[in-house]
């Protein structure tokens, strides 16, 4: 029985969804909604030589004729329950920045503004599926890494950006929290060092992070360039070591193996920028998803982090986030 729509009847397929009738030419028509739907073994001819196709595969097909136009970026992280940092920063700063975020879970953190109560380890198998299911259907133009928790997910997520091959990858080595609180196990700090910076497209630590991955004291801008050549030696592309934990106006340092670029921009005074890190990292993976060359995603994600930070906001007792609403609206890269 079919599915009145004003006066017309739409015929239903196997499934019972409606579908829409497109003739054939004959057993060897190739036309486009029928390879589409063959692709995928949903399609089925009537004995009238109808192909009857489901208005999901018309979607599909005008898909494939039509390129996406939005930049699609993976974030791959734990949940922040205050709202500021890790996966809710990301897609805040990735839909701001005129992109489409997808996520992949690999913590539950219970957190405010003033500390982190508790971490609980998504299961390892669970967060390569959310990886899968994003990949097999969403796909991603670039994508980022915040808080892996414990070496199995670590693990997991390696072995999934190898098997779907995820570039540009943005690995921020999340370890401690601006609270303090560890968010990295001990016994993961040396496969972060291992297996996912080599896999890096940027690796983008702050001082407190690279002294643990390099084991040297880092207290200005040549011994951070020294612990940047440490870093991009362990296999990553691109080394961000970000210098916001010294005095002074910050300075972040970005080598290549090559040569060094200083990006500076004086300090806002506030006490609040919880989520920092997250939002400069899902920010560049946004200009890498953008076509930006990483140099230029930098300076546009270091720009859009100090937007965030000129308009922090007020919220909670201890250091509230950035004002995520401030990016949008930004320039896009042309």
């Amino acid at each position: 029985m079919g599915e009145v729509v004003g006066r017309k009847e739409q015929p239903r397929d196997r499934t019972g969804l409606p579908t829409h009738a497109v003739p054939l030419a004959g057993p060897a028509c190739t036309h486009p909604l029928q390879t589409a739907r063959e692709r995928r073994g949903l399609s089925h001819p009537s004995a009238e030589g109808i192909l009857v196709v489901c208005p999901s595969v018309v979607k599909v097909a005008a898909q494939e004729a039509a390129p996406q136009m939005i930049p699609r970026v993976l974030t791959i992280a734990g949940s922040d329950s205050g709202g500021g940092a890790g996966i809710q920063a990301d897609l805040k700063t990735i839909t701001a920045l005129g992109a489409f975020g997808t996520s992949a879970i690999t913590a539950l953190t219970a957190q405010n503004t003033c500390g982190v109560r508790r971490v609980m380890s998504v299961e390892p198998a669970f967060v390569a599926d959310q990886i899968d299911m994003v990949l097999e259907d969403i796909g991603t133009d670039a994508a980022k890494t915040g808080m892996l928790a414990g070496r199995p997910v670590l693990e997991a997520v390696a072995d999934r950006v190898r098997v779907h091959a995820i570039r540009p990858l943005v690995v921020d080595p999340v370890m401690v929290a601006e609270s303090g609180a560890h968010l990295l196990e001990d016994d993961a700090r040396a496969a972060m060092r291992d297996v996912m910076l080599p896999l890096a497209e940027v690796a983008t630590p702050n001082l407190p992070e690279a002294e643990v991955l390099t084991g040297m004291r880092i207290g200005d801008v040549p011994t951070m360039k020294e612990a940047a050549r440490r870093l991009h030696g362990f296999g990553c592309r691109w080394v961000l070591v970000k210098g916001g934990h010294l005095c002074g106006d910050p300075v972040d340092v970005l080598f290549d193996g090559h040569g060094f670029l200083e990006v500076r921009r004086p300090r806002v005074p506030t006490p609040n920028r919880h989520g920092t890190g997250c939002t400069y990292s899902a920010a560049i993976a946004t200009g890498l998803a953008w076509g930006l060359a990483v140099p230029a995603a930098v300076e546009w994600a270091r720009d859009a982090v100090q937007a965030g930070l000129q308009a922090a906001l007020d919220v909670g007792r201890c250091s509230g986030p950035l004002g995520h609403g401030a990016l949008f609206g930004r320039p896009r890269p042309r």
